[in-house]
């Protein structure tokens, strides 16, 4: 049976050709449809049904796909990140990567990996649930048709208790340099929470620069001295550094302006290059202090490897940081991610990855070929309600290409008529648009 694929889709798909062989490329390119192109359950048989081949293929063939078949999804998800730096990020620019984790919830004593873990968004004092944790590295970049800025997906690692995977530090560390071994030439800025610092940053590349919230209790030390020409081996740190609140009376605030979370408003900002050794060792480092509703001491401070950037840079970078969060909740919730029963290690280690493929490549698609200037009209027109949207959303990039994939199934060369239980699906794909 031949796949109807739009063009502008098959285009994105074949780049990921060369990972697959010819017939798992095929299984490939029907479940990504699938997936995208349903309005149920994104589980398995869930995507096998989406792409319209549930009569057509046997379904152990889509979970062979991700048990069995001899792919890796490292190697899908750079692919990604070589496609989305190549179409959204200038050539010759720094590449921006934001590391969060999230909890995707299971049950079950057999699914992989599966355990109790930190989930922020849960409901009570405990702040705990049962599932598969992901380390998941996301692109942030620029989109002309959306003000804020957008977080792709393009790695996610398992945490796995008991194992060298069960630090998210050190894989967010691999990660990383996964990503810039993927894209020589490029400098890879990453922004990442509070806890992501830690001993395993003295081992980053040089190419890679690392800005993170910069904790209270911080070791600091000033730069090491200049050697004095006497024997022996010359000092790697200077002084140890005031705690922060005492370091913030002593330092000079500056008058910046910013940009973040779609505000533009003007701050004050210090900077202070020093290093944090248990952190990242002798690399030298800029702390930026923040004052933005105090009068005196400090409301936020950040810390950077990238000490060639302005305070405003490192602010704005890392009020970036936020869009990750904002993709974790648009796979959940617009793209299903993590619907998958399975519960075997690789077919757990593959989903999850696979899905937050397809996310990303929707949101080339919409920046390459989907997008139109009257999408926000018409979604408006479909929604009157919504008085003051101005811009395109997640949810309406995967909703244009939903109707995209499902409308290339009724090609005008078709002799036979579509059924009604065809036209009863493209009937409900435009309700679920416009709901």
């Amino acid at each position: 049976m031949t796949l109807p694929l739009p063009v502008s889709l098959a285009s994105l798909l074949a780049v990921f050709g060369p990972l697959f062989t010819a017939p798992s490329f095929r299984t490939f390119c029907g479940l990504a449809c699938g997936f995208l192109g349903q309005t149920g359950r994104r589980t398995v048989c869930g995507m096998l049904a989406g792409a319209g081949l549930s009569r057509a293929w046997p379904h152990d063939r889509a979970h062979w796909f991700f048990s069995r078949a001899g792919w890796s999804a490292d190697e899908l998800g750079l692919a990604v990140a070589r496609l989305v730096a190549g179409l959204l990020v200038p050539a010759g620019e720094p590449v921006t990567v934001a590391i969060d984790d999230t909890l995707f919830r299971r049950r079950g004593k057999k699914v992989w990996a599966a355990s109790w873990f930190h989930d922020g968004s849960a409901p009570g004092p405990a702040k705990t649930g049962y599932g598969n944790n992901w380390v998941i590295a996301a692109i942030v970049v620029k989109l002309p048709a959306v003000r804020r800025p957008v977080a792709i997906p393009v790695l996610a690692k398992l945490v796995i208790k008991n194992t060298s995977s069960a630090s998210r530090l050190w894989l967010a560390r691999r990660m990383a340099e996964q990503i810039a071994a993927a894209l020589p030439g490029r400098r890879i800025h990453v922004v990442a929470d509070s806890a992501y610092a830690g001993g395993e940053l003295k081992k980053l590349p040089p190419q890679v620069t690392w800005t993170t919230r910069l904790r209270q209790d911080a070791a600091l030390h000033g730069l090491p001295p200049d050697r004095t020409g006497k024997r022996g081996r010359p000092r790697q740190k200077g002084d140890r550094l005031p705690a922060l609140a005492k370091l913030a009376d002593t330092v000079a605030f500056t008058e910046v302006t910013v940009t973040r979370y779609g505000k533009t408003a003007a701050i004050s900002a210090a900077s202070v290059a020093c290093l944090w050794p248990s952190v990242f060792g002798t690399r030298q480092v800029t702390v930026v202090l923040i004052r933005d509703r105090s009068a005196a001491g400090h409301d936020l401070a950040l810390v950077t490897t990238d000490t060639a950037a302005t305070a405003a840079q490192v602010i704005e970078r890392y009020a970036a940081r936020w869009s990750i969060e904002v993709a974790i909740e648009d796979a959940r919730q617009v793209f299903g991610a993590g619907q998958a029963r399975n519960r075997t290690a690789r077919a757990v280690e593959r989903t999850v990855p696979f899905q937050l493929a397809c996310q990303a490549i929707t949101t080339c698609w919409y920046a390459t070929a989907g997008h139109d200037p009257a999408d926000v009209a018409d979604h408006r027109a479909r929604a009157p309600w919504y008085t003051t949207k101005a811009q395109p959303s997640t949810a309406d990039m995967a909703a244009k290409l939903r109707r995209v994939i499902i409308a290339a199934r009724f090609k005008a060369s078709r002799p036979d008529q579509p059924t009604p239980e065809e036209i009863s699906v493209l009937r409900l794909a435009w309700e679920d648009a416009a709901a």
